[in-house]
């Protein structure tokens, strides 16, 4: 497979690790947005978060939850991001979480400057409510 991020699990890209579990990995970002700019991935390859087990899933937000206050220390805040498919901005299809110390003037702003501001209508709203619940 040619996943950078499998590559590094492999221990044939080297990388800074900051902690790692039997199933999840944290390290240093290549190209940082901030300095200590961290990645949380799974270790077996999943381009999505729901094709991974539970044990999985667990174990790698358990591993985010253990280094963020290592991250969260450096500047006090810090953005906690997955980007779920392609369409959401996934670059690489391995699951992996951004772990990004945010401060003041950092030019990074709140979720909302991500998109456009878009209204919907209640009927909207009222449909897109009951595809989900009633998945």
């Amino acid at each position: 497979m040619d996943c950078i991020f499998c590559k590094i699990i492999a221990g044939q890209i080297p990388t800074k690790i900051i902690g790692q579990t039997s199933h999840s990995i944290a390290f240093l970002d290549a190209f940082p947005l901030a300095k200590g700019h961290t990645l949380v991935i799974p270790k077996n390859h999943h381009a999505k978060i729901q094709d991974m087990s539970a044990e999985e899933n667990s174990d790698l937000f358990s591993l985010v939850h253990d280094v963020l206050p290592k991250v969260d220390a450096l500047t006090g805040s810090t953005l906690v991001a997955v980007h779920n498919g392609k369409e959401a901005g996934q670059e690489i299809p391995h699951v992996h979480v951004h772990l990004v110390p945010r401060s003041s003037g950092d030019s990074a702003g709140p979720i909302h400057s991500m998109f456009e501001s878009k209204k919907f209508s209640d009927s909207e709203i009222q449909e897109i409510y009951k595809k989900l619940v009633s998945q």
